[in-house]
């Protein structure tokens, strides 16, 4: 036997007796011959740690490096080095959650000051302790918004939602009995019109619009609280975190809920994740908002001391009465935004965003000068913008992809392209120069 396998030939002979097979080729005689491997598995030998550095190395040079143009949720933020050096530190990368509060001060902490300024940057009043990632976010202030309406449970969702987005959406309504019906598009955004025809039709929980939308466009929402709240709907406004910076908030539009990823915050893009959710809320809502939040109070020596408080979820209750079963995860992704805003601070925030708003801009601009361009929808856009190509756009994305540019999105019939403060003028205008052939 292997010195790293536990089990002895007495434990292995007991355990198949308890199953009541001979040896263990009896225990798979059931798998065909046809789909079993025969051949030797291909793992190397053993290797010193110069020569697995030395293998890592080349396998990692084998990786094309693209310069990225492409968001549609997913972002190139830069990233301060001072983060993941912070962040792989033996007390936070370990810590789970912080149930016993006497022994998890500094991760308590951390969580109440993530929740302080997500709950500034979205302009709303209580913000909970992060959630896996934008998309289910969104899920779960739909089923939320059905909680709070009672007896209501239609949510009409914006057709300029991201397609993403609303796929979760429509798995978690699908089991939850909530019917989703969508919000018709004019232009490229929410239809003022076709929502107050669907509000007015009753039974609706809640309203799900996206800021900007999934074309980019910054969409106005004014009147939008006051036609929900007129027919006892909850107001939904899904967000990427970065562009609150400068974008008027969720909380300034009259929201109830809101929702996004928070990847935008310096989280590198990393093949999908990890990432987090935010999630805010009114005051009136906290009761229902899943997750965990922290509190702040004073121990009996009259310190300053960090709680979990209003405890909803299936760990604390019984799980049919749980607001909610899907949404925490174990924070460090929320340390790291909360360490990335910690270091930009508030003009900081402000000035990557005006950053990637004026490199779209300005390479919009010169796309459309090409004559190969136009714009699908002649609205204001933030950082990133949906383009028609003339001509084959397989062929186009491909050519970016041989002189190693990430050339957007497909979305419909169109290119998304995103900019954000990472790209220079020099990528761009060599971006555009590859582009108009």
């Amino acid at each position: 036997m292997y010195k790293y396998f536990p089990h002895t030939e007495e434990d292995l002979k007991a355990m198949l007796e308890k199953v009541g097979v001979r040896s263990l080729d009896d225990l798979y005689a059931q798998i065909p011959e046809s789909i079993r491997y025969k051949d030797d598995y291909r793992i190397p030998s053993e290797m010193s740690e110069l020569e697995v550095r030395q293998l890592f190395d080349s396998l990692g040079s084998q990786n094309h490096q693209l310069t990225c143009f492409a968001g549609y949720g997913v972002y190139d933020h830069y990233t301060p080095s001072v983060i993941p050096n912070l962040l792989s530190r033996s007390e936070f990368l370990t810590s789970y959650t912080p149930y016993q509060a006497e022994i998890s001060q500094g991760t308590l902490h951390y969580i109440f000051e993530y929740q302080s300024m997500m709950a500034e940057l979205t302009g709303m009043d209580i913000s909970n302790a992060s959630m896996y990632d934008g998309s289910t976010a969104t899920a779960e202030a739909m089923m939320m918004a059905v909680a709070a309406g009672k007896k209501a449970n239609r949510v009409l969702v914006s057709e300029t939602l991201n397609a993403d987005v609303r796929k979760v959406l429509d798995t978690y309504a699908l089991h939850q009995g909530i019917e989703l019906v969508t919000i018709a598009m004019e232009d490229g955004v929410t239809s003022r019109h076709n929502l107050e025809a669907l509000l007015a039709e009753g039974g609706v929980a809640g309203v799900i619009v996206q800021q900007p939308n999934a074309y980019g466009i910054i969409e106005d929402f004014t009147g939008f609280a006051d036609a929900c709240h007129e027919n006892k709907a909850l107001l939904v406004i899904n967000s990427i975190a970065a562009d609150l910076a400068l974008l008027k908030t969720p909380g300034e539009w009259g929201a109830d809920i809101a929702v996004g990823d928070g990847q935008s915050l310096g989280i590198p893009m990393q093949f999908g994740g990890p990432y987090v959710g935010y999630m805010c809320c009114t005051e009136k809502l906290i009761r229902k908002m899943p997750g965990r939040i922290v509190g702040m109070t004073k121990d009996n020596r009259g310190q300053r001391a960090f709680v979990l408080t209003l405890q909803a979820r299936e760990q604390h209750i019984r799980r049919q009465k749980a607001t909610s079963n899907i949404c925490s995860n174990q924070s460090l992704m929320a340390l790291w935004v909360t360490v990335y805003m910690s270091l930009m601070g508030k003009q900081g925030l402000k000035e990557a965003a005006q950053l990637g708003y004026a490199g779209a801009h300005y390479m919009c601009d010169e796309l459309l000068k090409s004559g190969r361009f136009s714009l699908a929808y002649d609205k204001p856009f933030f950082n990133e913008f949906l383009v028609k190509y003339d001509g084959d756009v397989d062929m186009l994305y491909q050519r970016m992809l041989d002189a190693g540019f990430l050339g957007g999105v497909r979305v419909k019939d169109g290119l998304l392209f995103a900019v954000t403060e990472k790209r220079t003028k020099e990528e761009i205008d060599n971006f555009v120069k590859i582009a108009a052939l």
